[in-house]
């Protein structure tokens, strides 16, 4: 597969909220880190998705959109930049993120590795308002996101492993 194509696959199903096709688009062991998270292999990242896109469907579709542009990749890594528009689940406030995304492929076509940098502060504004505006600049604010953000994927991942384990 098309690298510049599986950047294309995994923006355009996140614009659908499917992350069931966003999911596919990873390696078994694959690796994602951003300003949230640190994850490893394809059922955090996946559950990462899936509990997003849950989350945005639940509470705030009707404010969802996100674009993407400069999609660019050869036969070993990429890049593209996206723009999320969307209600932050934990406060109801709308956020407008920039993100830029690196990566690194299988042979496959498969991501093996995803990094997407965004303004922490500019982000934490907007999602947590005045909290944001004091301390978002701040090491500890930042070390308190990603650590309820991976509880909170924790949560999920059980919650999905046991709604799974009931339907086999």
């Amino acid at each position: 597969m098309d690298n510049e194509a599986t950047i294309r696959r995994l923006y355009d199903a996140f614009a659908r909220l499917d992350a069931d096709t966003m999911a596919a688009c990873y390696a078994p062991d694959a690796v994602f880190d951003d300003e949230a998270f640190s994850l490893r292999g394809a059922r955090e990242i996946g559950g990462m998705w899936k509990m997003l896109c849950t989350a945005t469907q639940a509470k705030g579709a009707a404010a969802w959109k996100l674009t993407y542009r400069d999609v660019r990749a050869d036969a070993a890594g990429g890049s593209a930049h996206w723009d999320a528009h969307y209600l932050f689940s934990a406060t109801g406030r709308e956020v407008d993120n920039a993100i830029d995304s690196r990566f690194t492929f299988t042979p496959q076509g498969l991501i093996a590795t995803q990094r997407d940098r965004f303004d922490f502060w500019r982000w934490s504004r907007q999602a947590l308002g005045a909290p944001g505006l004091l301390l978002g600049w701040s090491p500890m604010l930042r070390k308190k996101v990603r650590a309820t953000a991976a509880a909170n994927l924790a949560a999920w991942l059980r919650r999905d492993d046991t709604s799974t384990e009931k339907k086999t």
